[in-house]
């Protein structure tokens, strides 16, 4: 059973428990919110000053302008390169504090982290242009990590970041370049979106949407630096065997989730579970210690150690409201104030870490990279402690979850590939997608967004492209999605791939030794790591000798939700990547820069916003679009 508020069976099952114990859960305070605000729907709600807020009528019966003059095209742009720097801010902070942590590894001052992928190391150094022969493993890892905080500081502005640099077909940049967004310094650009939208400045929709995409592009390049340092640091996922859904939860064990965006503590936290195992089962916990994941965290830990996915970002609440959960042990990013309260409902221990996100109610355990392994055992002993106290007769563990293959970055893929061609890993997909085999590459990424029923769209559009031969890439709380619903199995591959999908997914997943298919969708990882579809793409053109604008490759965010989500979508657009939205954003109160975003950015990128709304005729749209460049190419 569902409803029709998520299709996910743990929320069908939690729901009336939350109704009658009397906890209200996010889809009740999203029907509080009714009716929602129509001007700041359509982006046209400005309270930038204090002469505000200030409504512009998109309709013409009421004002045009603000109190200072700006129209409805400058305010909606102003506000949508706003949520850009957020979610640029927040991915580049995450990719800072990976940098800086490098660097402490690198100078021996961090015992608890080390370099588990020396391989990835080097390789990561060639693509920064670094040259690594007969230099130690620590000495690579500094300059790596210095040049990859130069992305933060650097001050010419005609030079691009390393990672981006690094990151892109040449054709790209040049294109890039030519419009005058390639990012110079992350932390500059971020600063000046928001210096450029304070009262009294850029009024120009073009300039300022201009702005926010170079912005994006920081995104992007903070990003490309997270994910790779973090491979190196915490080892490179390759394809392992778990499961999600709440069912992960175990009545037998102490329950810790991990939830967030940043691995620096979780891998800890992990690490420091297997020690302290005992302990737990001392206290009465017969199955010890079972770490699940919620979120992006969830993710990291996922495809690196094959830790069970609780959930995604919409039920994030209902993990707690099983009862079972011992202790949320929360970091940065999507994270919902309302988790405190709810804890406090159950015994539950809600322990914030970082220094810049705490929660009111909740523990605080300040977290240093330092004292990682002290910090892992505090938070331990605390939800072995809030075990003692937990209630038998309140939990109620919905007895769902599915199987689920994960942990396909770009050098598992490319081992995959190399099964069958070791030589030329690149040459049995570039063939399969010629001959048609492989219809096109579709990557889904964003949120849950209240706006639908939760993970539906991200199911209902998979379905569909599967069946008409399209391989799918997921990340973040989209792959949460299809982990929770069993998409990411060797059984939804037959169940739901097209023939010619399914033999090029059989073929090479047999020849990896999968004893089968790969799964349908494959699990690139958190919503940091698009940046491995990127690198995938960029090899495939590269191969061709044409630009990311001219694959068969379309993206697909059908229920975002956050500011992240906006950056990552607008880079991708930056890249040539045509991008669906399947949430209305909100811009539509300005023509100008609608038509910005979804028409003049395919002639100025070759990449552009499709808005719909319905996941059946999204699903056709991104078929139309795949053909559409397969004509061009002659394939």
């Amino acid at each position: 059973m569902t409803t029709n508020q998520s299709i996910d069976p743990s929320a069908a099952a939690l729901l009336p428990v939350a109704k009658k114990q009397g906890i209200s859960t996010v889809w009740d305070r999203h029907k509080a919110m009714q009716p929602q605000c129509g001007f700041g729907q359509l982006g046209v709600c400005c309270r930038i000053c204090w002469k505000g807020p200030c409504r512009v009528d998109p309709f013409g019966d009421g004002p045009q302008v603000g109190i200072c003059g700006a129209n409805a095209d400058t305010i909606v742009a102003r506000n949508v390169i706003r949520m850009i720097a957020a979610g640029a801010a927040s991915h580049s902070e995450h990719g800072r504090h990976i940098a800086l942590a490098l660097l402490g590894v690198a100078k021996g001052e961090l015992p608890a982290y080390q370099i588990r992928d020396e391989q990835k190391l080097r390789s990561v150094a060639a693509k920064l242009g670094i040259n690594s022969e007969g230099k130690e493993i620590a000495a690579i890892a500094e300059e790596i990590a210095l040049a990859s905080l130069e992305d933060f500081r650097n001050q010419d502005h005609d030079k691009p970041c390393n990672w981006i640099a690094s990151a892109l077909t040449a054709k790209r940049l040049e294109r890039l370049a030519g419009l005058h967004v390639l990012p110079h310094n992350i932390d500059a650009v971020i600063t000046q979106i928001m210096a450029r939208t304070h009262v009294g400045c850029d009024s120009d929709p073009v300039n300022l949407i201009l702005g926010g995409i170079k912005g994006a592009l920081a995104d992007f390049d903070g990003m490309c630096l997270a994910t790779e340092l973090s491979d190196a640091v915490f080892g490179t996922p390759s394809p392992v065997v778990t499961a999600a859904n709440l069912g992960v939860i175990k009545e037998g064990a102490v329950n810790i989730a991990v939830h967030g965006h940043n691995p620096l503590l979780s891998e800890i936290v992990c690490d420091v579970a297997l020690l302290m195992d005992d302990e737990a089962r001392k206290a009465g916990a017969k199955d010890g210690i079972n770490i699940i994941g919620i979120c992006c965290t969830g993710n990291e830990v996922m495809v690196r150690h094959g830790i069970p996915l609780a959930t995604n970002y919409l039920s994030q609440e209902l993990a707690l409201i099983t009862g079972a959960v011992d202790a949320m042990v929360v970091d940065v990013q999507c994270i919902m104030p309302s988790v405190s309260e709810i804890g406090a409902c159950f015994h539950t221990e809600i322990i914030t870490t970082m220094d810049d996100n705490k929660i009111t109610g909740a523990r605080h355990v300040r977290f240093r990279e330092e004292t990682a392994v002290e910090n892992a055992r505090q938070i331990v002993g605390f939800a072995i402690d809030a075990f003692k106290r937990r209630d038998p007769l309140r939990v109620n563990i919905p007895d769902f979850k599915q199987t689920a293959i994960v942990g396909f970055g770009t050098e598992a893929i490319m081992g995959a590939l190399g099964a069958i061609n070791a030589e030329d890993p690149l040459k049995p997909l570039i063939d399969n997608i010629a001959n048609g085999n492989i219809r096109g590459i579709a990557l889904f990424a964003g949120c849950n967004n209240t706006q639908v029923a939760q993970d539906s769209s991200f199911v209902t559009i998979a379905k569909k492209l599967a069946k008409n031969n399209v391989l799918l890439l997921a990340t973040g709380c989209g792959a949460g999605s299809f982990a929770k619903h069993g998409l990411m199995s060797q059984e939804a591959t037959d169940e739901y791939a097209g023939e010619s999908l399914k033999a090029v997914l059989t073929a090479i997943g047999t020849a990896a030794g999968l004893n089968g298919p790969l799964p349908l969708v494959l699990h690139m990882g958190s919503c940091v790591d698009n940046s491995r579809a990127v690198e995938v793409a960029g090899a495939v053109a590269n191969r061709l000798g044409v630009d990311l604008d001219q694959l068969p490759l379309v993206a697909s965010a059908p229920e975002a939700m956050s500011e992240k989500a906006v950056a990552i979508g607008t880079w991708s657009v930056a890249l040539g990547i045509p991008t669906h939205l399947g949430i209305m954003p909100q811009i539509t109160g300005s023509a100008m820069v609608t038509e910005l975003l979804t028409e003049t950015a395919k002639e100025l990128f070759g990449g552009y916003f499709m808005v719909e709304l319905d996941p059946n005729q999204a699903a056709d749209k991104l078929l139309t679009v795949i053909d559409e460049r397969r004509k061009a190419l002659g394939i």
